[in-house]
């Protein structure tokens, strides 16, 4: 009888581990996480010097954002969930200034992340997690395409930054690009 607890080493397929875990295949990543970096660069660039997100208008476009996602709440086939509007009600509207400026420099350290590649990773979850919010909020437009590249990039983090920051940060604080012991 097999012990389900033995430890079983389960290959990649040959495609799976050339696009995630060879390096030759990380300036296909530099594209995609430049590309996807500098959506959110300039979106929060726009926030951060624009007035309406920062500074004494702080909250003024969020809560711009946040009433027309309330509308679309009703209905039929509602675009955005009766349980994401509460949320937006009880958690973000009592505090649209502070959520503003989370907005707004958290657009900004993504795209900074993802152009450096500096933990590509964890900038791609926090720009997925973000676009997940949008399109949550029946904001549409480049969100599904961000959320999808975003979400590769997380399953590519070892080769995503290779050509970038991450080549000497992550061996740094001991993850990879170390050759196993056989």
């Amino acid at each position: 009888m097999r012990n389900w607890f033995q430890r079983v080493h389960l290959q990649e397929p040959p495609l799976a581990h050339l696009l995630f875990c060879d390096t030759r295949t990380s300036w296909v990543w530099l594209i995609v996480r430049v590309y996807v970096g500098w959506s959110w660069l300039e979106a929060g660039w726009g926030k951060v010097t624009g007035g309406a997100w920062i500074g004494p208008k702080a909250g003024a476009a969020l809560s711009q954002f946040i009433a027309v996602a309330l509308t679309k709440t009703g209905g039929a086939h509602p675009d955005v969930q009766s349980w994401y509007g509460a949320f937006l009600r009880s958690v973000i509207v009592p505090h649209t200034a502070l959520w503003s400026h989370v907005v707004a420099f958290g657009e900004v350290l993504v795209g900074a992340g993802l152009i450096l590649g500096a933990f590509t990773g964890i900038a791609a979850f926090f720009g997925l997690f973000m676009n997940l919010n949008f399109l949550l909020a029946g904001a549409v437009s480049i969100n599904p395409v961000l959320l999808m590249l975003a979400a590769l990039l997380m399953m590519a983090w070892k080769n995503a930054g290779y050509l970038g920051l991450d080549r000497f940060l992550l061996p740094w604080f001991g993850v990879p690009w170390r050759v196993p012991k056989r």
